[in-house]
């Protein structure tokens, strides 16, 4: 029989995992999963099938008090033993999902997946593993489906991910059940933390586990979490076809506009439906028109207008933004005159290093390294669309936004906390550059009120070793006052 080790093994390898990797990143919860993927990753770099150096990373959500600091303490000392580093990072999840109106779980998988990037960044880690297995995938899609979803849903989670640009996240233990990952752990004498809030069937991913799975395994002849498994395979493979279509359209026939993107009417009719549907959705998401609010019946709509004979026709969609036919093109854009909070809603995360799209926005992040500072430019930065932040005193994730009524930040300079609406008053700033401001904040609030000011939080001072550069352009700004003209101070 194939040994657990020798199953992993035969994974990485069919899905060419940690390809070419020197450091491998090891998310270590603390768990069952996360104990086994340590355990196992550091036995197959022993033997040669994983070749790179492996460091963990745990990060303690302050969910469960005392609980929570004893995951912590137990993963450095399973760390240990095998000689491996360990980075803990810390996230307030109960007060970032407050701020962001998510779910627990939703912010606690956003500030997770944040520092996983953060960390594999600075250590230089192109690979991030964690201990995802087959029971996972197979709740992931029963959710998916309860929900409503399409192929790419389907898919469930994927055996690797891109992660920004430059980082994948792998799953090496995605062929595994949970029961084997038990049997192995056991059979090695090794010990693992119990969360017990995995237990509580209000939270959706523990009613599924619980209760709708094994109810529907009970009707069922073969193994639903394999078939499931099975299912989500072969909806990756159609999901990768499709990609590889929409990369050759948008590079032959999509037109980037200041406000937006064009394509032919007729090239997008043309298309096969799920082309076309994953092409509007990967054209909206990187104008910063979000996914959470576009459901079927907008997509459906923009292919209604694409076959449509009637000139200078137009849809409205969520978070502000307008599809067009005029001149037989399809035009997705910002709608420039919606008010209020549609205007308002979508925020966009930002990597590094990155250059994310916001609306009509383009907003490049890059990290410096001490060595690499302009610091003439940093200490007379003429530019109010160009700032340098400290980027170890950020806690991810990043975003940028609109402003919201009763945002609050503490101004470079003053003492105390202001309300945004406030201080723009104060200071003077022109109607029209109110409007247009953009918000920059992280888990802990707003670090820069674009193009007016900087948190006094993340200002760069003698003790910073890392700089975050961010640079914002896009025609709303154009002729933007200067730096003297602006009441900052950086």
């Amino acid at each position: 029989m194939e040994s657990f080790e020798d199953k992993v093994a035969r994974f990485i390898q069919a899905n060419h995992q940690f390809a070419g990797a020197t450091r491998v990143l090891l998310a270590v919860s603390g768990g069952a999963d996360s104990i086994a993927l340590l355990h196992v990753m550091h036995a197959l770099m022993r033997r040669g099938v994983v070749r790179a150096d492996l460091l963990c990373v745990h990060v303690n959500h302050h969910l469960r008090g005392a609980a929570s600091d004893g995951d912590e303490v137990f993963v450095k000392t399973q760390a240990a033993e095998l000689g491996l580093p360990v980075i803990a990072r810390s996230v307030d999840v109960r007060a970032f999902a407050r701020t962001r109106k998510l779910s627990i779980e939703t912010a606690g998988r956003q500030l997770r997946l944040a520092c996983l990037e953060e960390v594999a960044r600075a250590e230089d880690c192109a690979w991030i593993a964690t201990g995802h297995q087959m029971e996972d995938n197979a709740e992931t899609v029963l959710h998916r489906l309860r929900r409503g979803t399409g192929f790419r849903g389907l898919a469930g989670i994927w055996p690797a991910r891109p992660l920004g640009e430059t980082r994948t996240l792998a799953r090496p233990l995605l062929d595994c059940h949970r029961a084997e990952i038990v049997a192995y752990l056991r059979t090695r004498d090794r010990i693992w933390r119990d969360d017990a809030t995995n237990s509580d069937c209000a939270h959706t991913r523990n009613y599924i586990r619980h209760r709708l799975l094994p109810a529907l395994q009970r009707q069922s002849a073969e193994s639903l979490v394999a078939t499931l498994g099975d299912m989500a395979l072969a909806a990756h493979r159609l999901h990768q076809r499709v990609t590889a279509q929409v990369r050759q359209v948008v590079a032959d026939h999509v037109h980037l506009e200041n406000a937006g993107c064009s394509i032919g009417a007729a090239v997008l009719m043309s298309l096969p439906e799920m082309v076309a549907v994953e092409l509007i959705r990967w054209q909206l998401a990187a104008l910063g028109c979000g996914e959470r609010d576009l459901t079927r019946r907008h997509y459906q709509g923009i292919l209604e207008l694409a076959g449509s004979d009637v000139a200078h026709r137009s849809l409205v969609l969520p978070n502000g933004f307008l599809a067009c036919r005029e001149n037989g093109q399809v035009i997705l854009r910002r709608d420039t005159a919606a008010t209020g909070k549609e205007a308002t809603a979508s925020a966009i995360t930002i990597g590094l290093p990155r250059t994310t799209h916001f609306g009509n926005y383009r907003i490049e992040a890059t990290a410096l390294a001490e060595e690499e500072w302009p610091q003439a430019k940093i200490t007379d930065n003429q530019d109010p669309l160009q700032e340098y932040l400290d980027l170890d005193r950020l806690t991810p994730p990043l975003i940028v936004r609109r402003r919201r009524a009763g945002d609050r930040f503490q101004p470079l300079g003053l003492t105390g906390s202001k309300k945004v609406g406030k201080f723009l008053t104060a200071a003077k700033i022109p109607e029209k550059l109110r409007q247009l401001a953009l918000i920059f904040e992280d888990a802990r609030g707003i670090v820069w009120l674009c193009p007016v000011r900087i948190s006094e939080r993340v200002k760069v001072t003698k003790q910073t070793r890392r700089i975050l550069l961010l640079r914002v352009s896009g025609s709303h700004f154009s002729g933007t006052p200067r730096s003297g003209e602006l009441p900052r101070t950086s």
